[in-house]
């Protein structure tokens, strides 16, 4: 079958061209470079020149698909013009549901994010919970705005399965939205040295493999107009950079910083961005989300897609041998 996948050179995306390809889909891959160094090169994975804001563009690259894989985004922390994010992630997926509908695909999987949910007080969030906090960061609004959208199509006919993976980490390049290979790839080389929130915080951590499976099992077996957490296991950060000193055998000296003290870096870099536009090293609303957890429960996925979750030792010493001959 003919595959659409927008965000072909995203972490996720690029992984899930690849898997596709190798399981015999002819996946069309939407991207604004067909040149780009993410962008897999196998004889089953064809480029099409586009952009999720450029209609006709999707419109060709949608051509002849049966099934349509949205896991395009901007994932930013900060960009000059936060528009940009409304933009991108909200108007880009009304387009992409637009032309899915247009040309009869039989079904969308939209990428979301455990994001939409934000932190955690106790228990582990699912698919039913509300959020508890407003919309801080503009990547978590405008995605849980992309999900409204995405009820409005289901209205209209379109079959469209939403997922909802949570901080994803595995094999993959490096790059602005990655923040665990970022933090992993910098404590390789001895520039990181911090363990926020005093490491008692807790995220959960999803292996990219896992991810890109649950993708490909939503497609097949999701129920149309449901969300599945795609999640892993809940580690805090002072689990999180034992078990790094332990694969690695770097043993790095990390400094416990407080919340407190972090809030008042990240209001001191806000006004840097403010006076210079030069970009923030962290934002005050990323330094208020260290006080709470962010705790997922991937139960659902699991039991109607027969989602499995790697362990996270298992994933996260693949992930750091990989890092480790690149840093």
């Amino acid at each position: 079958m003919n595959v659409l996948v927008t965000g072909a050179t995203g972490f996720i995306g690029s992984r899930l061209c690849t898997t596709l390809a190798q399981g015999g889909h002819i996946v069309h891959a939407l991207c604004r470079n067909i040149n780009h160094p993410l962008l897999p090169k196998h004889v089953n994975v064809q480029p099409f020149k586009g952009d999720i804001l450029d209609v006709p563009s999707l419109n060709t690259a949608m051509q002849n698909c049966g099934q349509v894989y949205h896991t395009a985004a901007l994932a930013k922390m900060w960009v000059p013009d936060k528009t940009e994010f409304h933009t991108v992630n909200v108007t880009g997926t009304i387009n992409v549901l637009h032309a899915a509908l247009q040309n009869n695909i039989q079904r969308v999987v939209h990428t979301s994010t455990c994001g939409v949910w934000g932190p955690t007080i106790k228990h582990p969030m699912t698919e039913d919970d509300p959020r508890i906090t407003g919309f801080a960061i503009d990547y978590e609004r405008t995605k849980y705005l992309a999900e409204l959208e995405v009820k409005t199509f289901l209205k209209k006919g379109l079959d469209v399965v939403i997922v909802n993976p949570s901080r994803v980490f595995g094999e993959g390049p490096v790059t602005g939205s990655n923040t665990v290979s970022k933090m992993v790839m910098a404590y390789l080389k001895g520039k990181w040295r911090i363990n926020p929130a005093n490491g008692k915080q807790v995220s959960n951590y999803a292996y990219l493999d896992d991810v890109v499976h649950g993708h490909i099992a939503a497609m097949e077996k999701g129920i149309a107009g449901n969300r599945y957490i795609l999640g892993g296991e809940d580690i805090s950060f002072d689990d999180f950079f034992k078990l790094l000193k332990s694969i690695s055998g770097m043993h790095h000296r990390l400094y416990k910083v407080s919340q407190k003290f972090i809030k008042l870096y990240s209001q001191v870099e806000a006004f840097k961005t403010a006076l210079t536009g030069m970009p923030p090293v962290f934002l005050p609303a990323f330094a208020d989300r260290l006080k709470y957890d962010q705790k997922y429960s991937s139960r659902k996925a699991i039991q109607q897609l027969d989602y499995s979750i790697t362990p996270f030792a298992t994933g996260f010493a693949r992930t750091i041998e990989h890092l480790k001959l690149s840093a």
